[in-house]
């Protein structure tokens, strides 16, 4: 099993549009860049787990737990016209642009902030995709022992 977080922006789709989704599962569509769609067509596998993080708002930061349902396959969103993330040169016989289910597993009893991560971008998170300078990826891969010590931070009073 692999580790991910995947951002997203809770005006635009968060933890409450997951939650209330039939199952709590829905595709996670949308994903205009090569490089998270490669992991998304090729890496994320079925019961691979991801963090929900929202970024691009007050308080960037990890919210939930969620699982892969499934696979990589092709995002219908490229294909139809009215949809915001309609791609024209998107061809239904050769998708360019590909999508995976996501089960919401857990909402985190608090906001694990990007302040609290950077906090421990020198030690435990060393290393991590989400803290390097630059890193504008929507989804990247969290080592294993990178995920315990982010899970070990939930239980912990939030860093001031």
């Amino acid at each position: 099993m692999r580790y991910w977080l995947m951002k997203t922006e809770p005006t635009t789709f968060g933890i409450e549009q997951l939650a209330a989704a039939p199952r709590r599962t829905t595709g996670w569509d949308g994903v205009r860049n090569y490089q998270a769609r490669n992991m998304l067509r090729d890496e994320m596998k079925k019961g691979d787990e991801a963090f929900m993080y929202y970024s691009s708002t007050e308080v960037p930061g990890i919210v939930a737990i969620m699982e892969v349902v499934r696979e990589g396959y092709p995002d219908p969103t490229a294909f139809e016209r009215r949809h915001h993330h309609y791609d024209p040169d998107s061809d239904p016989k050769k998708p360019r642009w590909f999508m995976v289910d996501m089960r919401l597993q857990r909402r985190l009893k608090r906001v694990i902030t990007l302040e609290e991560l950077r906090a421990h971008a020198g030690k435990e998170l060393k290393g991590m995709a989400l803290l390097r300078p630059g890193n504008r990826l929507s989804i990247t891969p969290v080592e294993s022992a990178q995920w315990k010590f982010i899970l070990s931070l939930e239980s912990r009073a939030a860093a001031k």
